[in-house]
């Protein structure tokens, strides 16, 4: 009788296990570096609807039109509104369907910013039906268009690696609570919270909703806020959120040596209160909200830098894991950036690295905090109270990534933080990154 080999044990045993297993959890560790590029406010099906084999815009023919508040169809999209006027570079009888951006606004120029906010967005998406995007919407019908972005660096970057076309924002609503869950799978608590960040608004000449709550009935904080500690919006220092003190992915990152760091343009120019044009972003600073991060601190010198240093450490000692946020005027979002300026900080970034040295063993995750009250045709999946919400786009650029290849695999914010975690062997933060799916179906490690 011949011996029973090792060889024919694995052989076995990969018949009932999936065959990503193996290779996944050996080839996590060739990744010596992992990069998160934040961008803002887009949903998958308004940059990537028209990519190809990508799960969008030709496959919504079954997508409900937009209804009104009487829960109608439009005959019509409503008007494309900024600053509550009509916008007359758009016509005021678009079709109610999707429509592309770039017919009336180019990639080059700014567009309005649309309300993006924690319980209107549920009732945008209004239990999987997603029609009522442009009724709840202080932009209205723009939250139907799109953009073509072949022939920009993002399209390249997805043509060329991974693009995942079911990645969905982790909670509902904006950027601060998604930047939050980006870091700790977590909603942050304000339980003393003033009673006007518990009210809601309502128009009094038209009687429609104009905002919702930034903090629940039971404290959590669910809309934008300032951070207790500097760099904060000094004219609105305000109702700012008390520190926390929840484990973050830094933590966990720190209590095992792993170096890490968050970049994020226009740092040094915000703690140093130097006024400047490229719209520094406070709410996008997450760990600036905990205390561990506070001013004076050991930690908040060697984890939270400025872009500058960045480009830096590439040169000389970058860390295994590092986050990038770029300025405002850079970072895509409505209203106050182009796509064109967001694509061209994406593509010098990701080349400067892909010419550095930790490229060989590097996997790039570029990805958007959420939908910035854009539409998609995909109804989110139901997990809990939180999310998740809205699709958006995460490319993954890497030598391991897979090769012009669309992973149709459910994914959300929260798979990046279970990447991290399996790669360099960390606890869960919450429930949600421990049942989250780490982003192996976009790589081959063989």
């Amino acid at each position: 009788m011949k011996p029973f080999r090792t060889a024919t044990l694995l052989v076995l045993l990969s018949a009932l296990v999936p065959s990503t297993s193996f290779s996944a959890a050996k080839g996590l560790a060739k990744l010596d570096h992992i990069v998160v590029i934040y961008l803002e406010n887009r949903s998958f099906d308004s940059l990537f609807g028209n990519f190809p084999g990508a799960n969008g815009l030709t496959k919504a023919n079954k997508a409900l039109p937009q209804i009104d508040e009487f829960g109608q169809p439009y005959k019509t999209l409503p008007a494309v509104m900024a600053n509550k006027q009509r916008d007359e570079r758009f016509p005021a009888d678009l079709p109610n369907q999707p429509f592309n951006i770039a017919d009336y606004v180019s990639t080059g120029e700014k567009h309005p910013d649309l309300t993006h906010r924690f319980f209107i967005h549920q009732m945008q998406i209004n239990g999987g039906r997603n029609d009522r995007f442009a009724q709840l919407s202080s932009a209205s019908g723009l939250s139907m268009g799109h953009y073509d972005l072949s022939g920009s660096a993002l399209w390249q970057y997805a043509k060329q690696y991974t693009l995942a076309d079911n990645f969905f924002q982790a909670a509902f609503g904006g950027s601060f609570l998604n930047h939050q869950w980006l870091i700790c799978a977590c909603t942050p608590e304000f339980k003393d919270a003033p009673a006007e960040l518990k009210s809601w608004k309502i128009d009094a000449l038209t009687g429609r909703l104009t905002n919702d709550p930034s903090v629940t009935e039971d404290g959590y904080v669910v809309g934008s806020i300032q951070p207790y500690y500097p760099p904060f919006n000094s004219a609105h220092p305000e109702n700012r959120l008390p520190a926390q003190s929840q484990a973050t992915i830094g933590d966990r990152l720190s209590e095992k040596n792993i170096s890490w760091a968050w970049y994020a343009g226009g740092w040094d120019n915000a703690v140093a209160e130097r006024v400047t044009d490229d719209n520094f972003q406070y709410h996008h600073q997450p760990f600036v909200f905990y205390s561990n991060y506070a001013p004076g601190t050991a930690a908040r010198a060697e984890h939270l830098k400025d872009k500058a240093q960045l480009l830096t450490d590439l040169k000389q000692d970058f860390p295994q894991v590092a986050f990038f946020k770029p300025a405002g005027n850079k970072n895509q979002h409505p209203g106050y950036s182009t796509i064109e300026a967001a694509d061209q900080e994406v593509h010098e970034l990701v080349e400067t690295i892909k010419n550095s040295a930790i490229w060989p063993s590097t996997a790039i995750i570029i990805t958007y905090d959420e939908y910035g009250g854009f539409w998609d045709h995909v109804a989110p999946p139901k997990i809990d109270r939180w999310g998740p919400g809205t699709r958006i786009p995460a490319i993954i650029v890497s030598p391991f990534a897979k090769h012009a290849y669309v992973d149709h695999t459910a994914y959300d914010t929260t798979s990046i933080l279970k990447l991290i975690e399996e790669r360099f062997g960390l606890a869960p933060l919450t429930d949600r990154d421990a049942k989250a799916k780490g982003l192996t179906g976009a790589f081959k490690f063989d």
